[in-house]
């Protein structure tokens, strides 16, 4: 279900406002410029020299969801911030709609850039109902328009009949539901979701993610998620960017970044591991848990003899019952039952861990001796130290 009313075309003539008296020309726009466009851009707070965010580069293409997935600390929602206005930037070039909005000399303040925002804590008005919450972010329009906005909007979120309610009668997911229906309401360029689950509980999380993942794909709305979580990155976005610190390290489909993470770091975001130390040798990789098969991802060449990092996940191993003399072997010392598979927790003789996914049909004991391998044709991903 679309919405009833037509998007329109952006314009953001006469918005922006100087912010310094030296001018500068930004960079041509690119062959494929966006909604949202980043480049080479720098963020500092006042008062601090050292970059929140530093040659920030971001493409976000019209109807795409993508999410920017890192830890706290990183920058990723100053980066948000910067997009929706609330930043001015120090350098670089900020674009949406393929016009320029925010730069060292240009800033188009936040109401004027025609970008819908959800935060983690909803930011619902508590003596509002619902649907005067919806209204709000309608103001300049006519009477008749704003009302008529309201049932459509809700109906797409999935609150149809909740308009006279108030914030403190609806449930968390009911209260993000609304946000939603906000944010989309006045026709958005993009819309901007800054942790919006965070709040919730892990069931109604998975629940809510899926239904705004369809709400955002029926609208034809761009989309820009910034969260922590790589559960929600991978299983909403069309493009996840992983930051590292101040930047996007890796950007790609999840499947992409998933698969072939370009370091260390963007393999400890995107998923649950254990590097352990190795060494490569002629297309293997010796380490205290056995001798592996390998493949690489970064750019950075390896050569033979070199240490390295060996990316273990539980779902790429498999183990075997140890027989006498094998060595090297590992002991089991925890099993989680997980339904369908049991997950194995099991302790390298240095005290390492590492962790085994097994059909919970083929149990083993705990505290039994094992051996590790790759689970079928797979290779240990390996990084330079």
């Amino acid at each position: 279900m679309r919405l009833p009313w037509q998007r329109k075309p952006v314009d953001l003539s006469g918005a922006p406002v100087p912010v310094a008296t030296t001018a500068a020309t930004p960079p041509a726009l690119s062959s494929e410029t966006g909604v949202i466009h980043l480049q080479g851009v720098r963020c500092s707070y006042p008062g601090s020299e050292t970059p929140v965010i530093r040659e920030f580069n971001l493409l976000v293409r019209p109807g795409e969801f993508v999410s920017i997935l890192g830890r706290s600390g990183v920058g990723k929602t100053t980066a948000l911030r910067v997009i929706a206005g609330f930043e001015q930037v120090t350098s670089g070039y900020v674009r949406i709609g393929g016009q320029l909005v925010g730069s060292s000399f240009v800033h188009v303040p936040p109401d004027q850039r025609r970008i819908g925002l959800v935060f983690q804590d909803y930011a619902l008005f508590p003596h509002l109902t619902v649907g005067s919450n919806v209204e709000f972010g309608l103001k300049g329009m006519p009477d008749d328009e704003r009302r008529a906005r309201i049932a459509p909007v809700l109906e797409m979120v999935g609150m149809s009949g909740y308009e006279s309610r108030y914030v403190h009668e609806l449930s968390g997911g009911q209260q993000q539901r609304v946000a939603i229906a906000r944010a989309l309401a006045p026709d958005p360029v993009a819309l901007l979701l800054d942790e919006p689950f965070s709040n919730l509980d892990r069931q109604l999380r998975a629940v809510l993610r899926r239904d705004i993942k369809n709400i955002v794909s029926e609208t034809g709305a761009t989309t820009l998620l910034v969260t922590h979580d790589r559960e929600e990155a991978l299983a909403t976005s069309d493009r996840i960017a992983v930051m590292g610190d101040n930047c996007i390290e890796q950007i790609g489909t999840p499947e992409d970044v998933y698969q072939n993470p370009v370091s260390a770091e963007v393999a400890t975001l995107i998923g649950p591991c254990e590097l352990i130390p190795g060494v490569f040798r002629g297309g293997v990789v010796v380490t205290e848990a056995g001798v592996f098969p390998t493949r690489i991802t970064t750019d950075t060449p390896i050569s033979d003899g070199q240490q390295v990092l060996a990316l273990m996940r539980a779902s790429e191993l498999e183990i075997k019952p140890a027989g006498e003399g094998d060595q090297p072997s590992a002991t089991i010392y925890l099993r989680e039952f997980e339904g369908e598979f049991s997950e194995y927790s099991i302790k390298l003789n240095s005290g390492t861990t590492l962790r085994v996914r097994r059909r919970a049909a083929n149990g083993l004991e705990v505290g039994s001796r094992v051996t590790v391998h790759p689970r079928g044709s797979s290779k240990v991903i390996v990084y330079p130290v």
